[in-house]
């Protein structure tokens, strides 16, 4: 029982030798446009701060341009969520959502060079653009009475009472009501990149981002509230080279 317990992974080992050999683009880095789509953590968002896109495209051996764009939701430093009696939670005090979209331009060096079919290939990169943000109100669900409950966006001088709010509302759910407001974004990252496979990218961006729009950006009522924010974060990327 032990020995078949042993050739049997051993048998899947080696019928799979012929096909990785078989793969053209095994151990070989060499492409001219990559479509990366990734997912994106940062200090200033939640469990998942946003997706991104990434398009690049070979300059020389060691360098590439690339276009990319972020969509993200900003939060304030001080926010708190609390649970309430029905099991939701919600942010007390809070009054918008910062949707942040960055459409932007970069350049990106390869520093090291992986060696075939091992090894991370690391690379420096650095992008601007601009930043659209959408304001969107914060809607809670509050409790009129015991038989009665409203969905509108918070406001302290009538929701009084933390116990009376059952949650929040729905994500998205105040985007009609959305105001804009315009800025520009820059970073600087570094770019681990660990596939094996030409036609396969997959990678890690680890790296600071600034941003700032023209005015400041309510969030948090009767709190400092701010006009730029600053972050780090990391993307980790999934796509395909050609």
């Amino acid at each position: 029982m032990n020995k078949l317990n042993f050739l049997i992974p051993l048998l899947f080992l080696l019928l799979s030798l012929p096909a990785l050999a078989q793969r053209e683009d095994t151990g070989n880095y060499e492409y001219d446009k990559e479509y990366l789509l990734g997912v994106n953590k940062n200090t200033n968002g939640g469990m998942i701060g946003g997706i991104a896109l990434k398009i690049g495209t070979r300059i020389d051996d060691s360098q590439f341009s690339f276009f990319g764009i972020e969509l993200a939701n900003v939060k304030h430093p001080k926010e708190v969520r609390y649970t309430t009696v029905t099991g939701n939670n919600y942010i007390f005090g809070k009054s918008n959502y910062l949707y942040a979209i960055r459409p932007h331009y970069g350049r990106e060096v390869v520093l090291f060079k992986k060696a075939p079919n091992q090894g991370v290939q690391v690379s420096a990169l650095a992008a601007i653009g601009p930043s659209f943000g959408l304001i969107s109100p914060y809607f809670i669900e509050y409790a009129l009475n015991r038989v009665e409950t409203v969905v509108e966006p918070y406001n302290p001088d009538i929701h009084q009472s933390k116990f009376n709010i059952l949650g929040s509302g729905r994500l998205l759910e105040g985007v009609g009501q959305s105001e804009l407001a315009i800025g520009g974004m820059a970073k600087a990252a570094l770019f681990f990149e660990f596939g094996v496979f030409k036609s396969n990218a997959t990678g890690l961006e680890v790296g600071y981002q600034l941003e700032g729009y023209q005015k400041e950006i309510p969030l948090i009522l009767r709190a400092e509230n701010q006009q730029f924010f600053q972050s780090a974060y990391f993307t980790l990327f999934f796509g395909f080279r050609k």
